[in-house]
């Protein structure tokens, strides 16, 4: 994982210790205060009842309608009570997988990111250097007068290179320690020089390795076949002679490993009998810079690209190839389904409650049930499709809710009721129109409530 990687701002993730007591020091307290509530009311009932004493007829049908109304609170405290435990736990539970799943998208963006930006191998163009000297004047001050001083300097002047054949061979070794991937370079490329100047014969040979290197080897510049020599370690200029109208030719060669890009800069000079082939011996390479190959031959094991320039091209931006990466689309999507996947909880199971009559092992059954389906599809997501691991898994939901129902008519209803608040709001979280898909799902929870409770599809037994 990226050391890069955040959470997401302000939401509680049981994995930290530090939250995690938080959590169970206010789900104490909350239980504290519930108890007290019931036990005082129940105190305040046996009160008004010792007060009735006197009155055993009143005292006697107060005492009855007052512990049924009782036993009635007592059976919906312990239906609310269960259903804020289900919340509770599922929210903490659903917010931890969010931030791990945030955690998982942030790292899997940051290692793409590696392969497409950073580190780069960027090999410059030669240069050919000489030295003219050029006269500039100077003034000074002698006993109180201004002198002028006529005085020479040296300047450093360009030729253009007449021709480049250049040809590289990538390979990409990936899955590095700290590194996405790193680029292993066999480079190989004869430059002619043309001397078309009618007084200079002096010049230095310009070609330095690739920046970005981590591993040089094999690093030699020859001249017609013979090998020229470094005066200093690293040292990459080479002096040599050249009559006027003459030609020479250069043939640089090297080894390098480095950065997960290669690319090649003329470094604003103009490009003349220019020709550069490289061949990625690897999947998903492209051109880099926008700077299209005149071609691109591609097969099986590689791809070959070609830049050819005849005649004085200029480009300004370095050009090569990179490892194309697929996009990484539909990020946070996951993370939001689950931050909102209790309230959804809440949506189904209002729905059956008005729709079927729950007891509270269907009551745990059902929270257990969606949760562990949420779960799935966080881990399925990960390496498939979250629409269509979501389209399995409702199979599978719907299977388990139809046995919420203790006949056909309650089951009917009961799928129904998971069809409109669990599997089409889950969808609509999914998709780019959740909008519509919400507000569909919300339309047939509104009309399903209204067949049963107005058009009396079926009666509802407590």
């Amino acid at each position: 994982m990226s050391v890069s990687a955040q959470g997401i701002p302000g939401v509680p993730d049981l994995t930290h210790p530090v939250e995690l007591v938080h959590l169970g020091s206010q789900i104490l307290k909350a239980s504290v205060l519930l108890v007290f509530l019931v036990i005082a009311l129940g105190i305040a009932i046996a009160l008004l009842s010792f007060s009735l004493r006197r009155l055993p007829k009143e005292q006697s049908l107060f005492v009855s309608e007052w512990a049924l109304r009782y036993s009635e609170l007592l059976r919906g405290f312990q239906h609310l009570a269960l259903v804020l435990v289900l919340l509770v736990v599922g929210f903490f539970l659903c917010s931890t997988l969010s931030n791990r799943y945030h955690y998982w998208e942030q790292a899997k963006v940051a290692q793409v990111a590696l392969l497409v930006a950073g580190d780069k191998l960027e090999q410059s163009a030669p240069q050919v250097r000489y030295i003219v000297k050029e006269p500039y004047t100077t003034t000074t001050q002698v006993n109180g007068k201004i002198v002028k001083i006529n005085e020479t300097r040296d300047v450093n002047r360009f030729l253009t290179v007449a021709g480049s054949q250049i040809q590289v061979k990538l390979d990409q070794t990936p899955d590095v320690q700290g590194r996405s991937a790193i680029y292993r370079v066999d480079y190989s490329a004869d430059y002619k020089v043309v001397n078309q100047l009618e007084n200079i014969n002096n010049f230095i040979f310009e070609v330095p390795p690739p920046n970005g290197y981590s591993l040089l080897q094999s690093y030699k510049v020859e001249r017609a076949g013979t090998r020229l020599q470094q005066t200093n370690p690293g040292d990459y200029s080479f002096a040599f002679s050249l009559q006027p109208r003459e030609e020479t030719s250069f043939r640089v060669t090297y080894k390098a490993q480095g950065g997960p890009r290669w690319v090649y800069s003329a470094q604003g000079q103009l490009l003349s009998n220019f020709r550069l082939i490289a061949i990625a011996n690897f999947a998903g390479a492209n051109f880099a810079s926008g700077i299209i190959p005149n071609d691109i031959k591609v097969d099986r094991k590689s791809t070959q690209f070609t830049w050819i320039f005849d005649d004085n091209v200029s480009v300004k931006n370095p050009f090569g190839v990179y490892t194309n990466t697929d996009p990484i689309r539909n990020t946070g999507i996951m993370p939001r389904l689950l931050l909102l996947a209790p309230a959804l909880f809440l949506w189904w199971i209002l729905l059956l409650y008005l729709s079927i009559p729950m007891s509270l092992k269907n009551v745990a059954l059902a929270g257990g049930i969606f949760f562990a389906c949420l779960l799935t599809l966080t881990y399925l997501a990960r390496f498939m499709n979250a629409e269509f691991a979501w389209t399995l898994i409702s199979f599978i939901l719907l299977a388990l809710s139809w046995g919420l129902g203790a006949n056909l008519r309650a089951s009917l209803a009961a799928l129904i009721c998971t069809i409109a608040g669990a599997v089409l709001p889950v969808f609509g979280l999914l998709v780019s129109f959740s909008g519509l898909t919400l507000s569909l799902a919300g339309l047939l929870s509104a009309v399903w409530l209204a067949v049963i409770h107005l058009y009396g599809w079926y009666k509802l037994q407590p």
